[in-house]
């Protein structure tokens, strides 16, 4: 389960670096872990003690303080709801509990408090958690932003923009607001908005995004949007709206243990006051009411889920796979359709070399015109650059020294190497190139096509693209298999590289320049059509489309503080391949469930049957009870070993490319 994001939440905003740190609450800085750990702590010194046969001086003091520690908070809230005329399953655990101390069964008890305590630490660990990633998205945004006015420049802060506002955003600093260039040539990584891997050109008429990195040049940007009602910010809207869609599945669930609760108490006050009223024993009437609140209490109930699931995490996690609870599990397993993410999914998010093609008549071999563009590129640091000079020491070449050095916002790099004026950037018209007129040799589809130049005459072209993951097409084979749909493509990247990746792939609905509301509707569209999608992705980007999902899986490596957040499960070793293993694990870990939950209910409905119609004596009621919770915790057990972390065999039609 995702826990619900607050609506209320209030950031200290501070300047905006690169890569803002992210601002994780501390698992012991939240009360309910704090008195979890106590709890636990003192039921476990106190176990062996018991069991040891001390006298009870030695251990009962333990008891007593699991006892407090893991109980006055879910008994204080179950007096308000009380007192609000409801009654919840916390409260009526308190009441079993101390109910089993009663009778002289404080094992019992404590078991039941430190289970719930745990619990309800978990739950405020995952909502704290996602309260700090929307606050490090909000960093993103810069707080200030440099406003051009009649009288020349003034910083003011970006709350107090308005549309129409002429920004001046000088190289490096991040965009305050979305809007347009009206002047001014540069590029922008906005990877966090689109999730495209390389900085975007930007000039006069192109739209820009708050929050998104400017690079080498400056530009003069018209405010079109209210800061309010920017693409990040909606981000934001959208996660916690997204989060809220999943109240009603938790709405139901209280209900029934308020039915539950309710049922109990009522029962055991009958179990209690019936016999009483015809005369029986009180002491008698007592022992056979607490006997009855101790095998109807639902601790093979709560047992029956955990073990499978949390199992099955251990398992998971084990194989680089963070499934961050055991409702998270679950959901997993009851997806039947799958939306992935392009970059940084499916692809590693990072350019590459694909294709060297010198230009006929240049005389230059492949090797010599990457050789010569490598040299060109070795001062800078744009993206594309790297990736040019890391292809040619890949094949080992020489890097000569370049002298006057110069990047050009938008349009490439020049430099003297071995006395020729070398330029690399995009060609004007990447047409107009006179090319071998062979398929192969022509630039692939979705490629970024730089031009190499020496002294203004044309040398050839190079094609970068963003790598495919190795084990992507096996993988989306695997999701195709365990669904029984192919998986769909959302990506905000151009509908050419997203078309290439869907043919490696074997992908066929791809739904290509999507902004982030627009994947969220994509997903929208799936559930609405009655299927429980998965989405898989990594950007900030993809952060309402995991939020509004069934459930969400991301790539952990580069992925984003609030997609990490967000998601139900992160691949922490950017493994594609562990993605249709952990939905097989999790389908395993549902059915151990329900085999779980038949188990403890035939139990405790023969105990408490048992109980009325006849005489159970308090230790069989005890052992009974106690048997059946062992029993289902075993059968959990079952997914730790290793055999049942299955990756599966591939179909070979699903491996192509």
């Amino acid at each position: 389960m995702v826990a619900r994001v607050s609506t209320t939440l209030t950031p200290v905003r501070v300047p905006s670096p690169a890569h803002p740190a992210p601002r994780r609450t501390r698992v012991l800085a939240l009360p309910e872990a704090r008195w979890a750990l106590a709890s636990t702590a003192a039921f476990l010194l106190a176990l062996p003690l018991d069991l040891g046969g001390l006298p009870w001086w030695a251990y009962g003091p333990l008891y007593a303080l699991a006892y407090a520690a893991g109980g006055w908070e879910p008994a204080l809230e179950g007096l308000r709801a009380l007192r609000e005329k409801t009654l919840d399953v916390d409260l009526l655990m308190i009441v079993a509990a101390l109910g089993a101390a009663a009778i002289g069964q404080v094992l019992d008890g404590a078991l039941l408090i430190v289970i719930f305590a745990t619990s309800g630490a978990l739950e405020a660990l995952a909502t704290a958690r996602t309260a700090d990633s929307v606050r490090g998205l909000l960093d993103l945004a810069p707080t200030a932003a440099t406003r051009v006015t009649e009288h020349g420049e003034e910083t003011v802060p970006t709350s107090e923009l308005a549309v129409g506002d002429v920004l001046l955003i000088r190289p490096g600093e991040r965009i305050g607001a979305d809007g347009r260039v009206v002047d001014g040539a540069s590029e922008a990584d906005q990877a966090t908005i689109t999730g495209e891997p390389l900085p975007v050109p930007k000039g006069p008429g192109d739209e820009v995004f708050a929050g998104t990195l400017n690079g080498t040049g400056a530009l003069r940007v018209r405010v079109e949007r209210d800061p309010a009602d920017s693409v990040i910010a909606r981000i934001v809207t959208l996660v916690e709206e997204a989060s809220r869609t999943k109240a009603p599945t938790q709405l139901f669930i209280e209900k029934i243990e308020q039915r539950y609760a309710v049922g109990i108490v009522v029962a055991t006050l009958a179990v209690f006051g019936v016999p009483l009223a015809f005369g029986a024993d009180l002491t008698d009437a007592l022992l056979r009411a607490m006997t009855f609140m101790i095998v109807a209490s639902p601790c093979a109930v709560v047992l029956a889920t955990m073990p499978p699931l949390l199992s099955a995490i251990a398992n998971a996690g084990r194989h680089g796979v963070l499934v961050k609870s055991a409702v998270a599990m679950e959901r997993l397993g009851e997806v039947d359709a799958v939306a992935l993410d392009k970059t940084g999914t499916l692809t590693e998010g990072a350019p590459e070399v694909s294709a060297v093609r010198p230009l006929p008549g240049s005389g230059l071999t492949e090797d010599a015109l990457l050789a010569l563009a490598a040299a060109a590129e070795h001062p800078s640091e744009h993206p594309l650059g790297r990736a040019v000079v890391r292809a040619a020491r890949e094949r080992g070449l020489r890097v000569a020294a370049a002298q006057d050095f110069a990047a050009v916002p938008g349009s490439g790099v020049t430099a003297v190497v071995e006395g020729r004026l070398i330029e690399v950037g995009r060609p004007g018209d990447p047409s107009d190139l006179v090319l071998p007129d062979t398929g192969a040799d022509r630039p692939e589809a979705g490629a970024t096509v730089v031009l190499v130049t020496g002294d203004g005459v044309p040398l050839g072209t190079l094609a970068l693209t963003d790598r495919l993951r190795p084990h992507a097409p096996a993988a989306t084979a695997a999701l195709t298999a365990l669904t029984g749909t192919a998986p769909v493509l959302l990506t905000g990247d151009n509908a050419r590289a997203a078309a290439r990746v869907a043919e490696a792939t074997g992908l066929v609905d791809v739904r290509a320049d999507l902004l982030p509301e627009a994947k969220v509707d994509a997903v929208r569209e799936l559930q609405d059509a009655g299927r429980k999608v998965l989405f898989v992705g990594d950007g900030v980007n993809d952060a309402p489309a995991l939020a509004a999902a069934h459930s969400g899986i991301a790539m952990g490596r580069a992925g984003s503080d609030l997609a990490l957040e967000t998601a139900d499960a992160v691949v922490v070793r950017d493994e594609l391949a562990t993605v249709p293993a952990v939905v097989r694990l999790s389908r395993t870990a549902r059915r151990l469930v329900l085999q779980n939950l038949v188990i403890a209910g035939t139990f405790i409905t023969g105990l408490v049957l048992w109980d009325l119609l006849g005489h159970l004596p308090l230790p069989l009621g005890v052992a009974g009870h106690e048997g059946s919770t062992v029993l289902v915790g075993l059968n959990g057990l079952r997914l730790l070993r290793e055999s049942a972390w299955r990756p599966g065999q591939v179909p070979s039609q699903g491996t192509r490319g």
